[in-house]
């Protein structure tokens, strides 16, 4: 097993090898933004709460040099009661990581699974803190299968054009 896998870690930087040639590394991750917003307070804080909660993801990546690439993952959560706004909060997490010896389909997963995955914590932590901060109830981000969005993010193409022939 030793020989099927090695770990190095050198400055700060966590790097997995594999016999191959393939490494993946994790360079840094880091906070971008983080905002919340509570338009009605305090008056919301009066009314029973009931909300309607709405959860947005999205995510994007950046080709940098020497085989780097900045993910960033941003959440929003909006909780309406009625039609008033109770909150908006906003949490963007970046992160480096540095992808060598794998094909661009294999390394186009990685992006947008595998280091969504490793940001995703800090993502949960940072909204839950926010929410809980503003004076409403703690809110736990529920856990997102990134492989499963992946997947159906590049069969959609596909269904398009189907339906367009």
């Amino acid at each position: 097993m030793a020989d099927e896998n090695s770990v190095n870690q050198a400055e700060g930087e966590q790097q997995v090898e594999n016999p191959e040639g393939a490494q993946l590394g994790i360079q840094t991750i880091y906070a971008k933004d983080i905002s919340f917003e509570a338009p009605n307070s305090p008056e919301i804080f009066l009314e029973s709460y009931k909300p309607e909660i709405s959860v947005n993801l999205n995510n994007r990546v950046k080709d940098l040099e020497n085989d780097s690439y900045e993910v960033e993952l941003q959440v929003t959560v909006s909780s309406k009661i009625e039609d008033k706004t109770a909150y908006i909060a906003e949490v963007k997490y970046g992160g480096v990581f540095g992808i060598k010896g794998v094909d661009s389909e294999v390394r186009g997963r990685l992006l947008r699974t595998f280091c969504c995955e490793q940001l995703f914590p800090y993502v949960r932590e940072a909204i839950s803190e926010a929410i809980s901060r503003g004076g409403f109830p703690r809110f736990a981000l529920q856990p997102i299968n990134f492989s499963a969005l992946y997947q159906q993010a590049q069969q959609q193409p596909n269904q398009q054009e189907e339906a367009n022939a």
